[in-house]
């Protein structure tokens, strides 16, 4: 399997979490807090770009919470992930529920190579663990389809970030497990978008997901200070 800009340290810590994957009330709950405004933010757009049921390439998929929730949604999702752990939980939870979901173990360096393409891809909180932003984003870029959209969602470096999403989230709260992440690898807006210029990707929307203790979850807003999606198109 090629390796491309993964981190074998940082799919070693999420794969150890692979068993708790899908505890709401485990240290993936952020995830499972954040997933329904996630899921709903892209399908709208995949519908407004690509019409109903199109085809989903799901990268870092984790255990599938994403990719579960867009082929609830009427879409044919492929999940990837670099974990192989956390690809047999997949794999494991989907079963039985009759959705369109392939799992593969896999990079988006090593899919690209093979020549597969989507019309959609999305890789939503991954980018801020990967060695390699640019080839990273090189990689989705060359998984996209001839007028394809891709999504991304990721972490802005902000103070506002570091007491929210890293010291908050994992030393105050313990919403998630300590080092989960390196707040030194979360990316700017700005950033994200020189980064999807430099691989031929051109940002056409961005949205905060932000918390909101009233709601107890995640809203969509237009603070980018913590959380953040974004839409591209090939440029």
């Amino acid at each position: 399997m090629s390796q491309g800009s993964v981190i074998a340290e940082e799919i070693a810590r999420f794969d150890a979490l692979a068993a708790r994957w899908w505890d709401a009330r485990g240290p993936m709950r952020p995830l499972h807090m954040l997933n329904p405004v996630r899921a709903g933010w892209v399908a709208q757009r995949v519908r407004r770009a690509k019409g109903e049921g199109v085809s989903i390439l799901d990268v870092g998929c984790g255990a599938g919470l994403l990719a579960e929730a867009l082929a609830k949604d009427g879409f044919a999702v492929t999940g990837l992930d670099a974990g192989a752990e956390v690809i047999d939980v997949a794999r494991g939870h989907a079963q039985g529920q009759g959705l369109n979901i392939t799992y593969r173990h896999g990079t988006a360096e090593g899919l690209a190579a093979e020549g597969a393409s989507f019309p959609v891809v999305t890789a939503l909180e991954i980018i801020e663990h990967v060695a390699d932003p640019l080839e990273f984003l090189k990689s989705l870029r060359a998984l996209l389809a001839p007028g394809g959209v891709l999504f991304i969602s990721t972490l802005n470096r902000t103070p506002q970030s570091y007491a929210v999403a890293k010291f908050g989230a994992e030393y105050v709260l313990r919403l998630l497990p300590v080092g989960t992440h390196d707040w030194k690898m979360f990316i700017k807006p700005e950033e994200l978008g020189r980064l999807c210029r430099q691989a031929g990707l051109r940002l056409t929307d961005t949205a905060g997901l932000s918390y909101s203790p009233r709601q107890a979850g995640f809203t969509v807003s237009r603070d980018l200070s913590v959380n953040y999606i974004a839409m591209a198109v090939a440029a």
